[in-house]
């Protein structure tokens, strides 16, 4: 077991005992404060970072998180399989992951960064800046994602983002996540 999962799984239980919407919120509390916890010693599985945001499959894109100092930065495996919808048309004789996907995985990491240290559970892509593809992607490739924030304030972040494959930058630029609430002051850590 991960660090917090005997939490999770008491909360978890107490949920199911009670039967109650106040005790599943109080799990939910439970369950995201162990998340939160966690992040920084051990990084994220798979299924903590479905806790942390809200995308599913096809749309979740981050396999781990690695590494996250919430408000600060994070670190982000992405494995690249050839069974992924979009290598269906882009392109069938050729497969090359298309850059807009490359460009999710960053934001969904930046949106990790993002919620724990105090953002909505959902929070938007505001903005793409200098982003530079520098090689293609392939089915097999393993993307090595990371996102430090630069700047920001009430309800919203900058983060310079890249992302490599064996060691070499396959993409880098800046994004802008946004708080759809717009008015809290998320804490850079």
């Amino acid at each position: 077991m991960t660090i917090g999962a005997t939490q999770l799984a008491s909360a978890t239980a107490a949920a199911t005992a009670a039967g109650t919407a106040a005790a599943s919120a109080a799990a939910e509390a439970a369950t995201a404060q162990v998340v939160r916890s966690a992040a920084t010693a051990t990084g994220l599985n798979h299924d903590q970072i479905r806790q942390v945001l809200p995308h599913r499959w096809p749309m979740l894109l981050l396999d781990r998180v690695s590494r996250v100092e919430p408000g600060v930065k994070g670190t982000a495996t992405k494995n690249v399989a050839g069974t992924e919808l979009w290598f269906q048309g882009h392109f069938p004789t050729a497969a090359v992951l298309p850059g807009i996907v490359i460009i999710e995985a960053l934001a969904q990491l930046a949106g990790v960064v993002f919620a724990l240290a105090g953002a909505s559970e959902i929070s938007y892509l505001a903005g793409v800046r200098s982003m530079r593809f520098r090689r293609p992607v392939v089915p097999g490739d393993q993307l090595i994602l990371s996102a430090e924030r630069t700047g920001g304030g009430a309800g919203f972040a900058e983060y310079r983002v890249s992302a490599r494959v064996d060691g070499q930058v396959a993409a880098e630029g800046n994004l802008t996540i946004a708080d759809p609430a717009g008015q809290r002051s998320v804490r850079k850590v």
